[in-house]
């Protein structure tokens, strides 16, 4: 993903992806929020598993359930588990099908360069 796409460029959003067209810069902005604020470290454990280790805040696991679950419901292929380890870690798990890697691919990227940015 290209600095281009940092903004709330959905190109990357794929066709399954059942949000309505002029609801998904807002949803890519919420994500960009939670990546920045949140996101802590991210580990790639498979071409179809991604870890993201995030603030242990309760809001945080509070805005990763909202999040999660309006994304799952658009976007059926996500499955997505958050565990909380300590009261200083949680993590977020984000698992897709072989044929949405690529998704997860630009979900991974999105996360780590937003994060980095902020």
């Amino acid at each position: 993903m290209s600095d281009r796409q940092l903004t709330t460029d959905d190109t990357w959003v794929p066709d399954a992806c059942t949000l309505p067209t002029a609801e998904r810069p807002l949803r890519l902005s919420e994500f960009d929020q939670f990546f920045r604020d949140a996101v802590r470290g991210a580990d790639r454990l498979s071409a179809q598993h991604l870890r993201l280790r995030l603030d242990g805040a309760e809001q945080v696991e509070e805005t990763a359930r909202d999040l999660t679950a309006r994304e799952s419901s658009c976007c059926s292929f996500f499955a997505f588990d958050i565990a909380r380890h300590s009261p200083d870690l949680l993590t977020l798990d984000v698992r897709v099908p072989a044929g949405h890697v690529d998704v997860l691919d630009a979900l991974a990227e999105r996360a780590t360069s937003v994060r980095s940015q902020g």
